[in-house]
């Protein structure tokens, strides 16, 4: 069947992560769920019972959502190879007897190997939403040479058996090519932040001095780092602090060191609801982020970049060169190696550049860049004229 009865192209969307779950991929596929049903489809997401600490809010307009449970660790995440098989197993039999006419793929390859089967057996055509290399991210984890051959392999069929790959900038293109996929059936499509809820605009939700961190604290990131650099400049500015908004596999390890290197001066809030976290960036005096070079995702820009950028404050970037140049290129802050004895004094220039006023006077020119280039609504708009040109592709 091609349609819906409605006569509408029926697209399904098959993710472990989806709204209102707080993370940069649960947003990235909510933009494409509206994006889908703008351009007229009727589209049906299959996905998960989001964790307790999710915000309550409705699901998008016009989508209908599917949600079963699924087993998360400590923090709340669908993370690790258990709980993966804890939604793709039951995604076998909750897709397969589903009308639609075309899918899409979130990763991990686990699922988009699940949806590519199925489509097979279909004969329907697939897309695959590719915004990480989980070939990288398993060797980058230290993942047995088995383990990551395994991954390798599943990424592989999946991408060479979609008609259409969505990517999320030209790096991640490059090594998704080098994995395997066909350059001609990637698009890129960028990746972006709701400037609706991201805005220079927005009440502050402090107004003391303090730098903020917020989103997943993982091994790739290390976001160590900040603390290790505000412990030294912290007897210089008694008056500043950092805080962290998120969980993650480091956040326990984060938590000790701060308690060992400045206690009562790190503060640790939780998952909070994206508007909380937006009102916490636009009152920092600067937020923070990392990627660790050399361990696989030296290719990444993380959303955290965009958030900051969106409510017009400065970001304090450490690490790998593709991060770095994208702050500098759009002057959005301050661009350091990962390096603790840089980053610190990029903290003591952003803390001065706020006592100046610098930091307001360029607050509008920061948001308006966001506004131009990272739009998470544009990014779901050309991510869903990019899967549906799948319905005129073959894999």
């Amino acid at each position: 069947m091609t349609a819906s009865a409605t006569g509408r192209p029926a697209v399904v969307i098959a993710s472990r992560l989806f709204v209102p779950e707080v993370s940069a991929g649960a947003f990235r596929l909510g933009a494409l769920a509206r994006g889908l049903s703008d351009a007229g489809a009727d589209v049906a997401v299959i996905t998960t019972v989001p964790p307790p600490h999710a915000p309550a809010t409705p699901d998008p307009t016009g989508v209908a959502v599917s949600r079963w449970p699924v087993l998360r660790d400590r923090g709340g995440n669908v993370r690790g190879y258990v709980q993966y098989a804890s939604f793709d197993a039951p995604l076998v039999v909750r897709i397969l007897f589903r009308r639609w006419r075309l899918a899409v793929a979130e990763s991990p390859p686990t699922t988009g190997l699940v949806v590519a089967v199925v489509a097979a057996l279909r004969r329907r055509p697939f897309a695959y939403y590719a915004a990480d290399v989980w070939t990288d991210g398993v060797k980058s984890m230290g993942a047995s040479g088995p383990v990551v051959a395994v991954m390798r392999w599943m990424e592989r069929a999946v991408l060479r058996r979609a008609a259409v790959t969505l990517s999320i900038s030209d790096e991640v293109t490059d090594r998704l090519v080098a994995l395997g996929a066909d350059r001609d059936r990637v698009v890129v499509v960028g990746n972006g932040i709701d400037t609706a809820v991201f805005s220079p605009d927005l009440t502050p939700a402090a107004y003391d001095r303090y730098f903020v961190y917020t989103g997943t604290m993982s091994e790739w990131q290390r976001p160590d780092i900040f603390v290790r650099a505000f412990a030294a400049i912290a007897d210089e500015h008694p008056d500043v602090s950092l805080r962290f908004f998120g969980q993650g596999a480091v956040e326990r390890d984060l938590r000790a060191l701060a308690e060992r290197l400045v206690p009562g001066r790190v503060t640790f809030g939780g998952v909070v609801s994206p508007a909380d976290a937006a009102s916490w960036i636009r009152g920092a005096t600067a937020a923070l982020v990392s990627i660790a070079p050399g361990i696989g995702y030296d290719f990444a820009r993380p959303t955290k970049t965009y958030a900051a950028a969106a409510c017009g404050t400065p970001v304090l970037f450490a690490g790998a060169r593709s991060g770095r140049e994208l702050v500098a290129e759009a002057q959005l802050g301050e661009a350091v190696g990962f390096d603790a004895d840089e980053v610190a004094e990029a903290m003591r220039r952003l803390l001065a550049a706020a006592e100046s006023g610098e930091t307001d006077r360029r607050r509008p020119e920061r948001a308006r860049w966001a506004l131009e280039h990272v739009s998470l609504a544009a990014v779901g708009q050309r991510a869903a004229r990019a899967v549906l040109s799948a319905l005129s592709r073959r894999p």
